[in-house]
């Protein structure tokens, strides 16, 4: 590992707070980062002081004034060289993610791609940064609408996607012409610095001024630190529903304006009309990968009761042929959980389970012994419940499969839209009936709804996000850029007079 950390540039503890090639050093208390993948130490950085946050927000307000003035293909030129130099580093990226973490090497990989990805789009984009024009009701005028840049852009991301979410907040940040101060998670403090490293080279060798790349590791107190920031217009969080809910309301009373993505607590309904062996993928997939630590994790199964016995007895089936073991071990499926928090809240569902009347299908427990040294590693489990049970309604970051049954596709929808989340749906179906109703207004009621795939595994291109207690925010791709700037509509008198709108006479 130490290999990883060198090849990805991290050379010192101190290397915590930065304005971008600049590290400031500072006497915050150290953030070791602890592998779950074996226990291990990897390294420690130091968290920012409040003084040497403010000292990262000038800077970032220096840098303003100039990035913004730059044509947005030129800061469009500079995203696609961080997309080539993500490239040349994705391996030791993608390792140090996945040792971090503790996500598979596969979707290490993967999260560094997603970045490349969203490098590319935002290059695309960078030239597409247009308004509208309206006809004037008034003669001799014309009426358009344009977008400019808000400033600061704060981004505080989550450890489960450790370095992908920033990119699609920050690339797409930079190319409209803003600056950014990223605080990641504290969980993976190491993987945020190595990124810094990767894009301060990248800037260094345009002349970017330094500031456009904030990075402020440290706890809670720097998500609050941002919140309550009024030079700050945008924060940007991803996390728990009760952290967003927090960001909302300190930002709000500022007027200022959040961009949230938070929990998830997503459904696939397996119809009749399903293709079972596409659909035991999916689910899989879906309720497993990252150990069940993404927001779009499969959490619940809705099977239609003629399917049931058969469906079930695939999936307890499925499971049994699942490895778990190290991620980097590109045969295993599951890896471990990111901490010993994690775990606990885990076992606690388990407990919840049983308490409120649920069977399991396959048991969950802590694994133990041999390989599994960091203490974090869990089995994956099924759980029969009803969707009405209190635990069920709430989202545990843990591979815990729930399955129902249902008798009509309109019961389905409405048990897939009773929990406070909306953010990821799926149904499995062959039946275009049954697909068009789930993808209607009477259908799903989350952000991202699909037909014969999975909940989770979006794609670049697509705007990103979910309502109720998901926040209601839009990354990524589509016109997600817009919550990034301010609009602006403009009129040019080009006549000799001057008339007013709705027939108003004014005359002198």
């Amino acid at each position: 590992m130490k290999n990883i950390l060198k090849s990805t540039g991290i050379e010192s503890h101190n290397e915590g707070t930065s304005t971008g090639s600049n590290w400031i050093k500072t006497d915050g208390p150290g953030i070791t980062s602890w592998s779950p993948v074996d226990g291990k130490e990897i390294a420690t950085v130091q968290t920012s002081t409040k003084e040497n946050y403010d000292k990262v927000v000038v800077k970032a307000q220096e840098a303003y004034l100039e990035w913004r003035s730059w044509p947005a293909p030129k800061r469009g030129e500079v995203v696609r060289q961080i997309g080539d130099a993500l490239r040349a580093n994705k391996e030791s990226l993608g390792k140090l993610v996945a040792y971090e973490m503790g996500k598979s090497l596969q979707e290490g990989y993967g999260e560094v791609q997603e970045m490349i990805d969203i490098c590319d789009f935002a290059v695309g984009l960078s030239r597409q940064l247009h308004g509208l024009t309206m006809h004037s009701e008034r003669p001799l005028h014309r009426m358009y609408e344009q977008w400019h840049p808000i400033g600061i852009v704060g981004i505080i991301s989550a450890f489960n996607f450790p370095v992908a979410v920033w990119s699609w907040n920050a690339m797409l940040a930079w190319i409209c012409g803003n600056v950014c101060i990223w605080k990641p998670s504290e969980k993976t403090p190491l993987t945020a610095v190595a990124c810094q490293k990767i894009v301060a080279a990248v800037f260094a060798a345009n002349h970017v001024p330094e500031g456009v790349s904030g990075l402020i590791n440290g706890g809670r107190e720097v998500g609050e630190w941002l919140s309550k920031d009024a030079r700050i217009p945008l924060v940007s969080a991803t996390g728990s529903t009760r952290m967003g809910k927090l960001v909302a309301a300190t930002v709000a009373e500022r007027l200022g304006r959040s961009l949230l993505e938070l929990g998830g607590n997503n459904a696939i309904i397996i119809s009749s009309a399903a293709d079972v062996d596409t659909a035991l993928i999916g689910v899989v997939f879906g309720a497993v990968g990252t150990a069940g630590q993404r927001c779009t994790t499969t959490r619940r199964l809705i099977i239609h009761e003629s399917i049931y016995a058969d469906f079930t007895a695939k999936l307890v089936k499925a499971y049994g042929q699942l490895r778990i073991g190290s991620p980097l071990d590109e045969k295993n499926h599951v890896g471990p959980l990111i901490d010993s928090d994690a775990v606990k809240a885990y076992m606690d569902t388990i407990s919840k389970i049983k308490e409120q009347g649920g069977q399991f299908l396959v048991n969950g427990g802590i694994l133990e012994g041999g390989e599994y040294t960091s203490g974090c590693y869990v089995k994956p489990c099924i759980a029969e419940v009803q969707n009405s049970f209190p635990i069920v309604q709430h989202e545990t970051f843990a591979p815990i499969l729930y399955v129902m049954k249902y008798t009509e596709m309109a019961d389905a929808i409405a048990m897939q839209n009773d929990v406070p989340q909306g953010l990821s749906s799926s149904i499995m179906t062959l039946n275009m009936r049954e697909a068009e109703l789930f993808l209607s207004a009477q259908g799903s009621d989350c952000g991202i709804a699909n037909v014969n795939i999975g909940t989770s595994g979006a794609e670049i291109g697509g705007a990103f996000g979910g309502e109720k207690e998901t926040g209601g925010g839009r990354e990524s791709g589509s016109d997600a850029w817009k919550a990034y700037m301010r609009r602006q509509t403009c009129t040019i008198n080009y006549g000799a007079v001057l008339p007013l709108a709705q027939g108003i006479r004014f005359d002198l």
